[in-house]
């Protein structure tokens, strides 16, 4: 889940906006947590798998 989706139980804002010491406490929390592609939003996960994909395609056929 992206951080910018996310709605605080106690302020109801958005978390990434940090706006109660609940919100900014997870928002550090999940950067903490975020991997080599946490901070990409799942559309650029698939343009890039797509990417990808197409890439290991284009290999194959030029090698084979």
């Amino acid at each position: 889940m992206t951080l910018d989706r996310l709605v605080c139980a106690n302020c109801a804002g958005p978390v990434s906006e940090g706006r109660c010491p609940t919100c900014r406490a997870s928002r550090q929390r999940m950067q903490e947590q975020q991997g080599l592609f946490g901070a990409l939003s799942p559309t650029a996960l698939i343009a890039l798998i797509a990417a990808l994909v197409a890439c290991v395609l284009i290999a194959r056929h030029a090698f084979a």
